[in-house]
């Protein structure tokens, strides 16, 4: 690497503000960076950066890095002062550091004079050295913050954490980093789920990742909830510091006892106001000797609203998944949080349909109490919907009291083997348009063997309570679909249409009318072939062919109603 004179640059006077500031300097000394033993840069004319707030930055001119590597990434960032930035990924051996470098190839400000230079980050990189000197880095202690040490943090680092759980770990470390005598940290967030109240993230020093713990509406009920200081703090109580040290501390909550034991000197819970006013909660636990001091809850207590805005957006972006996958399943939920959102949206598909509907429904409603007749649908659902689900299908919709659910098929090259493979309509098989259908059809084939198994326990438990049996019908069948949108402007469905759809409700109607529970077309059979049996060829209304009807051969001797 060319060892030159220093670079002096020009100084923008517009940038030299009384609040705000960036100035640019050249660096009197040999800066060398070094990544997993390589030197990646080594450099006599490197430029200091210092901006309000920031830590200095050193750019080095690319003359005196080892370009080969780095790797260009897609990743940009944008300051108002310097302009856009461009990333590169640094990979040496079997080691890489992810967007570690970044340049302004066309700054705002061409008198900044860092036009193509590469800046490095401080933490990823292994080793700094300056006049041939090991430099310790600490960005935290050269950043002109406020007197508060987590501040700096939440302006630079926060937004980049992507989950509640890598939030909470770097909160964490960085309480570790600049010295507060933590080794516990707890988040509660109460969230909007069908099964579950809260989600809680238990950081321990010492432990590589957080514990994420979901916890069930029935765990509100338990003991060591109910005499816990959450249910005072959630009540709007405001926060609860216990100190632990002493002959006689105190013990008015059960989890006081397990801090004892780990040797915990100091307890303080505070909430965390999301902007809807639910309340959350911050949990910290010290073991140092005098536990944490007044300027340290003071700085925590400070941060608290930005903290609390920061985790509000994970738990929305995680309360918006568990809503769609509740009503819309898994992966309608998916193509939904991709964009899937206008009327029309969506894409043609092969897939097994799966629909079925309980028998007696009517008679049910009638005679039977609006709580009863509910908790007998739910059942029902219960043990259709819970075996479609547990073979990877996706019930798409609840149609009174009937399910709609589909099997998508994965893509295949083809093979060897034609009794696997389905082609797509309009699709070539040299053109990529290969599905497995007998993988759908073997998982929809065991998800009703498993539906009729779960009903039966159902009966069971009904007809001890003197009530009748429920039975259902369900009709398998196979084709393509459309997979989207459909409705009105402002009030769409996500579903599935197509003859095979209307096909599949026909043959639904058709297992009343043979009494037989579960009926499956010839379409679908031949990728089952010797498993089911015949119950002859049939036709469906508006539909001008008849199709040969099979069934699973245990059900012959079954009627379905």
């Amino acid at each position: 690497m060319a060892e030159l004179a220093p670079l002096a640059p020009k100084q923008p006077a517009a940038l030299a503000l009384s609040e705000y500031s960036v100035a640019v300097e050249p660096s009197t000394k040999r800066v060398k960076v070094v990544f997993n033993g390589q030197v990646i840069a080594d450099s006599r004319r490197a430029l200091v950066l210092k901006e309000t707030r920031l830590p200095a930055v050193y750019y080095l001119p690319r003359q005196d890095i080892a370009m080969e590597f780095l790797k260009p990434s897609d990743h940009h960032t944008y300051c108002p002062f310097k302009g856009t930035a461009t990333y590169w990924s640094v990979a040496v051996g079997d080691k890489a550091a992810e967007n570690a470098a970044w340049s302004y190839e066309d700054p705002i400000e061409d008198g900044l004079g860092i036009r193509g230079y590469i800046a490095f980050y401080w933490n990823k990189m292994d080793a700094w050295f300056e006049q041939a000197q090991p430099l310790e880095i600490h960005p935290g202690e050269t950043a002109t913050d406020t007197g508060n040490p987590l501040s700096g943090w939440l302006l630079r680092e926060a937004w980049e954490a992507t989950s509640s759980a890598e939030l909470v770990d770097r909160f964490a470390r960085q309480l570790v980093e600049a010295g507060f005598g933590i080794y516990r940290l707890t988040v509660i967030i109460p969230t909007l789920h069908p099964q579950l109240a809260s989600n809680a993230f238990v950081w321990r020093r010492g432990e590589s990742v957080v514990d994420e713990r979901d916890l069930p509406h029935y765990s509100m009920l338990s003991e060591a909830y109910l005499k816990s200081p959450l249910v005072r703090i959630f009540a709007g109580e405001g926060g609860i510091r216990r100190r632990l040290e002493g002959p006689n501390p105190p013990r008015d909550f059960p989890i006081l006892d397990d801090l004892l034991t780990e040797g915990a000197t100091d307890y303080v819970a505070m909430p965390m106001r999301f902007s809807n006013g639910k309340i959350n909660v911050l949990s910290l636990a010290s073991e140092r000797p005098g536990g944490f001091t007044t300027e340290e809850l003071g700085c925590i207590h400070e941060v608290l609203p930005i903290l609390s805005r920061l985790l509000e957006v994970h738990a929305l972006h995680r309360t918006s998944r568990s809503l769609l996958d509740t009503y819309l399943g898994a992966h309608t939920g998916q193509r939904v949080l991709n964009g899937l959102i206008k009327r029309g949206d969506g894409e043609d598909i092969p897939a097994v349909i799966w629909y079925c509907d309980l028998r007696g429904s009517t008679a049910l409603a009638d005679t039977l109490s609006r709580a009863d007749y509910l908790d007998l649908l739910n059942r029902y659902f219960e043990a259709v919907g819970g075996a479609v689900l547990e073979r990877g299908g996706e019930v798409l919709k609840f149609i009174g009291d009937g399910l709609l659910a589909i099997f998508p098929m994965d893509k295949v090259n083809p093979c060897d083997d034609p009794g696997q493979l389905y082609c797509a309509a309009g699709a070539a098989p040299e053109d990529d348009g290969m599905y497995c259908g007998k993988s759908a059809c073997t998982r929809a084939i065991a998800a009703a063997r498993d539906a009729l198994l779960r009903m039966a326990e159902v009966n069971a438990e009904i007809t001890a309570l003197g009530r009748e049996e429920l039975r259902f019908g369900l009709a398998l069948h196979l084709g393509n679909v459309t997979y989207g949108n459909i409705g009105s402007a402002s009030r769409l469905d996500f579903t599935v249409i197509g003859p095979a759809t209307n096909e599949a409700a026909r043959m639904d109607v058709l297992t009343k009318e043979l009494g037989i529970g579960v009926l499956v077309s010839e379409e679908f059979e031949r990728f089952v072939p010797g498993s089911l049996v015949s119950v002859g060829r049939h036709s469906f209304r508006g539909v001008t062919q008849s199709r040969e009807i099979f069934t699973l051969p245990e059900l012959l001797q079954v009627p379905a109603a």
